[in-house]
């Protein structure tokens, strides 16, 4: 059963992005990918995204700094950051459901998507 939520994945990183996609998709979720903030927010992604995963440092614009940018546009996207430095899970903006340090389990993302999406979480 194909799902009608979209989720976006923003992360420079190419393999990290390829395999959350294919994660997701495997989830039945619709994903849109994208290496950047700025491609994001330059995109019809915000118009269309359920819940955004985003790496926190990126070059360019930061997790949190697209965080701001969709708010400062009247976005409240439901968003989980993906980091690979633990140090950076502090004072989270509102608005950000969950920080996964990097590696995570697949199950962790899936359950965070659940919550912010307000569906039941996966066994």
């Amino acid at each position: 059963m194909q799902h009608k939520v979209v989720i976006a994945v923003v992360d420079d990183d190419e393999a990290i992005r390829r395999a959350l996609e294919s994660l997701l998709r495997a989830s039945d979720y619709q994903v849109l990918g994208y290496s950047g903030g700025q491609a994001f927010l330059e995109s019809e992604g915000p118009a269309q995204t359920h819940c955004l995963i985003s790496d926190i440092q990126m070059p360019g614009m930061s997790g949190p700094q697209l965080h701001a940018a969709l708010h400062a546009q009247g976005w409240r996207i439901p968003v989980i950051f993906v980091t690979a430095r633990p140090d950076e899970m502090k004072n989270l903006p509102p608005g950000v459901i969950a920080c996964l340090a990097k590696p995570f389990r697949a199950e962790d993302l899936l359950r965070h998507i659940a919550i912010s999406l307000n569906q039941t979480p996966p066994l």
